[in-house]
């Protein structure tokens, strides 16, 4: 049961991403759509993400597009991970 509450304390939102990051909620949906970000759980209209897996995909994101990778690219090295 601990390690569940754990679970759900690293769960944030969009909003929390887009003040966090500074990225656009057209860019965060637009990622979520290409697999680049799962959520974790939908609760109405909210999608919750892990916090930890939100920062490193993003910090992966901003690598492989600085090297040149297109999304589309990257969202395969991800799956191949």
């Amino acid at each position: 049961m601990l390690k569940r509450n754990h679970k759900l304390n690293r769960l944030i939102t969009a909003k929390n991403i887009i003040a966090r990051y500074r990225i656009s909620y057209q860019t965060i949906n637009h990622y979520t759509n290409l697999g680049l970000l799962p959520f974790i759980r939908k609760q109405g209209n909210v999608r919750f993400y892990d916090a930890i897996q939100v920062r490193q995909r993003l910090a992966f994101i901003a690598k492989l597009s600085g090297d040149g990778y297109s999304l589309r690219l990257i969202r395969k090295k991800i799956a191949g991970a």
